[in-house]
């Protein structure tokens, strides 16, 4: 879809489709909680917290309590000592892979053409 072809009154659905996205998204955090997960498959709580910059322990737990809600990632207890929880991607939540995939190259041409880095 091209956005200059896109007529929010014509295209009820999509708008619905986008609105939908937004609220498994949405928040500050939940993009790069999920980038963490995918770009290792299995993560420990404690590996999330140190990918995500600036994010505390109570939003981390919060935001990963919301992405399992949504059925975005699955938490697994392992019988380790002490207790080991690994999170990973559900199928559904894979297919979330090419959006993250294009917000990272976006962000790297975008950072490029910003600051030229």
């Amino acid at each position: 879809m091209e956005c200059e072809d896109f007529k929010p009154n014509e295209h009820k659905e999509e708008m619905m489709a986008v609105q939908d996205t937004m609220d498994v998204l949405r928040g500050k955090w939940k993009i790069e909680v999920l980038s963490s997960i995918c770009f290792y498959n299995k993560r420990r709580f404690s590996d999330i917290l140190n990918d995500v910059n600036g994010i505390s322990n109570k939003m981390l737990s919060k935001e990963l309590k919301e992405l399992e809600i949504n059925q975005m990632i699955t938490r697994t207890i392992l019988d380790t000592h002490p207790v080991t929880i690994l999170y990973q991607l559900t199928e559904h939540g894979k297919t979330l892979g090419t959006i993250i995939d294009n917000m990272t190259e976006w962000g790297k041409m975008h950072r490029k053409k910003i600051i030229g880095k």
